[in-house]
C-alpha cells in the first residue's frame, strides 16, 4: 500500500503545573495515499498535537514520524511544498477581495498568479472571488483558507477541525471540497470529534483515545469490526418476546413497539422467537456508526465520559 504518513511508537509529553501529562502515546497511524483519511477522537485526545508533530511544529520525545516518504522534521524540507495545512485560523485582510488575498499570497510563495483563479474555482468560490473577504460566510472563509493551501497544488492536505464553528451549510461547503480533492487523487487527512462528519466524507480513518490507536482501516472495515451488530424486531408481542429474548441471553431495548435487540446473527433472533410461538413482522439489521463503533471501543477504558468532562468530548451533531 503508498503511504501519505505513518507514524511509529510517537509519544510526546508535556509539563503542565509541574506534572508531566502525556498527550501522544505510542501512536503507531498508517494514512494511505489518495483520498480523504478521518483522523478521530474526542477533544483532548492527542490530534492536534500529532499533527503538530506531522509539520515539524513539535518535536516528539520519542518514535518516529514520516511524511510523503520523508522522516519528520528532519527531511520535512524536502516535501514542505507538496503539503498544505490548515491548523490554526489564517489571517486574511478583511478589506481586501478574496482573489485579493490569495495573490498576494501567491506573489510571497512565489506561485504564478493564474493558479489564484484555478484554485477559487477548485473550492467553489469563482464567482465570489471578487467578493470582499469581511462579506464571507464562516463557510466560505475556511473555503477560502482550503485555497490557500492550494496555491502550491500540494499532494498531501492536513485540515485540524476544519467545520468548527461553522453552520450546517458551511459545514456541508466544507465537506464536499474535501471530498472532491479526495477524488482528485489528493490525500486530505482531516481531524475531527464530528463522527459523523468522519463517516460521511473519509474513505479511510485512524481512531485514537487517550494519544493512542484504537482502530485503523477503512470507514466500512471499521464499522463491521466491533460486536455492536444490533436488528429491529418488529412482533405481535414485544413485552413477551423481549423477556424471551433476554432469557435467552440478548441484549434487549424497547423502541415504541419495536425492539432493538443487540445480535450478530439475525436468525438466531428469529429461532428464539419462533420456539415460543411468536413470529417476527419486522427484521431489519440496523446499521453500526462511528458513534458506536467508538463506544465500544472504549467501554472499558471510560474514554468517552472523561473526554467529555474534560474538553468538549465527542460530539455526533454538524452533519447537514
Amino acid at each position: 500500500m503508498d503511504v501519505a504518513v505513518r507514524t511509529s511508537s510517537l509519544r510526546k509529553t508535556y509539563l503542565s503545573r509541574g506534572r508531566r501529562r502525556v498527550a501522544v502515546q505510542g501512536l503507531s497511524m498508517t494514512v494511505p495515499l489518495g483520498g480523504v483519511h478521518g483522523f478521530l477522537g474526542p477533544n483532548g485526545s492527542g490530534k492536534t498535537t500529532t499533527i503538530r508533530m506531522l509539520l515539524g511544529l513539535v518535536r516528539p520525545d520519542s518514535g518516529t514520524a514520516e511524511v510523503l516518504g520523508q522522516t519528520v522534521p528532519r527531511h520535512l524540507p524536502k516535501v514542505v511544498d507538496r503539503v498544505g495545512a490548515i491548523v490554526e485560523a489564517p489571517k486574511f485582510f478583511p478589506s481586501f477581495t478574496g482573489r485579493q488575498n490569495l495573490r498576494l499570497l501567491a506573489d510571497a510563495i512565489g506561485t504564478p498568479l493564474p493558479r489564484v483563479d484555478e484554485v477559487l474555482e477548485a473550492t467553489h468560490l469563482g464567482d465570489r472571488g471578487r467578493d470582499r473577504f469581511a462579506g464571507y460566510s464562516l463557510g466560505m472563509k475556511q473555503r477560502l483558507a482550503i485555497a490557500a493551501t492550494l496555491l502550491k497544488d500540494p499532494d498531501l492536505l492536513i485540515f485540524d477541525e476544519p467545520t468548527n464553528g461553522l453552520d450546517p451549510a458551511g459545514i456541508r461547503e466544507v465537506r464536499d471540497t474535501m471530498r472532491s480533492l479526495g477524488a482528485q487523487g489528493k490525500t486530505v487527512l482531516v481531524s475531527s470529534h464530528l463522527l459523523s462528519e468522519v463517516e460521511q466524507v473519509a474513505d479511510t480513518a485512524s481512531i485514537i483515545g487517550h494519544g493512542s490507536l484504537l482502530a485503523e482501516g477503512s470507514v466500512s472495515d471499521i464499522l463491521g469490526s466491533t460486536s455492536t451488530a444490533q436488528v429491529r424486531v418488529g412482533v405481535a408481542s414485544p413485552e413477551r418476546a423481549a423477556t424471551i429474548l433476554e432469557g435467552d441471553g440478548f441484549g434487549v431495548q424497547r423502541d415504541g413497539e419495536h425492539l432493538i435487540v443487540a445480535a450478530t446473527d439475525p436468525s438466531a433472533v428469529t429461532r428464539a422467537l419462533a420456539g415460543h410461538g411468536l413470529y417476527v413482522s419486522e427484521l431489519a439489521p440496523l446499521r453500526a456508526d462511528l458513534e458506536a463503533v467508538f463506544l465500544a471501543l472504549t467501554a472499558d477504558e471510560g474514554l468517552g465520559s472523561a473526554a467529555d468532562r474534560e474538553a468538549g468530548g465527542l460530539a455526533t451533531g454538524g452533519a447537514a
